[in-house]
């Protein structure tokens, strides 16, 4: 795979990028058969990347299953340096990373850079935790046996991960798996390959051995999810994406009870209660609405507002709503790039126009602003209610959707009132309020008084049907290993 001028161009170290090696991964794909990465702010051929089969799969799974015991057998100590390498490289290479991101996915450029030192901080941490997979003995029944436990890499993982965070995403499932002991087979998102790519460029230099990362292109997704799923070889699958197609991959598990971990949908409330501190809450507001143009898993999708402050919630919010610049990610006066495609445009727009029709009020937005490029307006609605599409699907785009409350409980009972539960968000002062309603809320994670929680030392991921397992923290590398019970008689 080549890039091509349009994207060479903007980077420090082209050379380094230039053509972004498969040697960690499948090679034996019909180079004939490619699909094209486009800049969905300008239509710019980015790369044409090689087109793989469920054959290819195979051929990577095979590599990575042919490396797993060497991989294992090494200290923890070697792959914790394996993976400070890593760490150091992307720190180094962290500009044209960020421009590389930019360019295929379209978030601002300081989004971006912002999104790589968050993978880097992924892999940094792991390369930590990787010293510290501990064990335990336990006191024994008798004076004759000795008891212990200890913990051991799963195996092969299948990873498969989104286009919307394509950078953190990749460094989130793959560093704990190599500090477990693991092998990966990763299957980018067809919209953003070129990232992973290039990080893959950077492990091969790091030093990590022939056949122990592995990278998959495809531009249908659904044949190389059958494959690691299906494989035997493959021990655990570890994705991120809708719960529609997180449902269809736990079924295809499920004939071999592989081990899973999923992060899937939401759908995130947002509430402001009277007593919250109203510019504060606006400053949250924005970041948990509108950071990626409002395309994250917890992005606050229900905007809830208690009726005392909600005329002047509504009024700030807008005004600062208002402030937000749409264009090209690479223009540094840009706060909002573009959607990801045509299909997310229609979806929004299809929200608003339901909105409008029951009754909702457009207070800011609402239209296409460019003719070129799948750039939309954020867009801020008052007068929403629980009829509304808005209040029961994930829009995935810059619609804020401003709903009215009056009592505490009917608010907290309408944000569990979904089948999701990743992420809440709310703005309390009352220090008995914010325990109760922080232990109401039906979520993997809440933000109290603040509008971004994500780290890598803290547990991400949902309940319900918001996904299995966690991301991050030392939680994070429990889900890429066995846990063995050893009973030693005799002694």
């Amino acid at each position: 795979m080549t890039l091509t001028t349009a994207l060479t161009r903007r980077l420090k170290r082209p050379e380094l990028f230039r053509d972004l090696a498969n040697d960690l991964g499948s090679s034996s794909a019909d180079l004939r058969k490619r699909f094209a990465v486009l800049n969905p702010s300008t239509g710019e051929l980015l790369a044409e990347v090689p087109d793989m089969s469920a054959d290819d799969a195979r051929l990577a799974i095979e590599r990575a299953h042919a490396a797993q015991e060497a991989w294992a057998g090494l200290t923890a100590r070697a792959r914790s340096n394996l993976l400070w390498n890593w760490h150091r490289l992307i720190l180094e290479h962290s500009d044209d990373l960020g421009a590389i991101l930019t360019a295929e996915m379209g978030k601002p450029l300081a989004e971006a850079k912002s999104e790589v030192l968050h993978a880097a901080a992924y892999v940094q941490w792991y390369a930590e935790e990787a010293n510290r997979i501990y064990g335990e003995t336990i006191p024994a029944p008798s004076i004759d046996r000795r008891m212990l436990v200890v913990k051991q890499p799963v195996g092969v993982v299948g990873a498969i991960t989104p286009w919307n965070f394509p950078a953190s995403m990749v460094a989130r499932k793959i560093s704990p798996a190599l500090a477990a002991g693991c092998t990966v087979v990763l299957k980018p998102a067809e919209q953003t390959p070129l990232i992973a790519a290039a990080m893959f460029n950077l492990a091969r230099l790091a030093g990590f051995p022939h056949g122990v990362l592995n990278l998959i292109y495809a531009s249908e997704g659904d044949v190389i999810g059958r494959e690691l799923c299906s494989n035997s070889k493959v021990r655990k699958i570890s994705f991120t994406g809708s719960t529609e197609v997180g449902r269809l991959l736990m079924r295809q598990c499920s004939d071999q009870i592989k081990r899973i971990s999923f992060e899937l949908g939401g759908n995130a409330p947002f509430i402001v209660f009277e007593d919250a501190e109203i510019d504060a809450a606006v400053d949250g507001a924005i970041q948990a609405k509108f950071r990626n143009a409002g395309q994250t898993c917890v992005s606050a999708n229900r905007i809830y507002v208690q009726s005392r402050v909600y005329a002047k919630f509504a009024e700030k919010f807008t005004e600062r709503v208002r402030l937000l610049k749409v264009g090209d990610g690479f223009d540094p006066n840009v706060t909002i790039g573009p959607l990801i495609n045509e299909d997310a445009l229609t979806k929004i727009e299809l929200h608003i126009t339901d909105a409008v029709q029951k009754g909702g009020r457009v207070r800011c937005g609402g239209r296409r602003s460019a003719s070129f490029g799948t750039f939309f307006e954020p867009t801020v609605i008052t007068d929403v209610d629980k009829t509304m599409r808005v209040a029961q699907e994930e829009t995935f785009g810059p619609l804020a959707p401003l709903f009215r409350f009056d009592d505490p409980d009917d608010v907290v009972r309408d944000a569990n009132d979904t089948i999701y539960g990743l992420a809440a968000y709310f703005y309390a002062s009352n220090l008995k309020r914010v325990w109760h309603v922080a232990e109401a809320l039906e979520y993997g994670m809440v933000g109290i008084n603040t509008g971004r929680m994500s780290s890598e030392a803290a547990p991400f991921g949902g309940v319900k049907q918001s996904g299995i397992g966690r991301e991050g923290s030392r939680h994070g590398l429990e889900d890429y290993v066995d846990m063995k019970y050893l009973c030693m008689g005799g002694l």
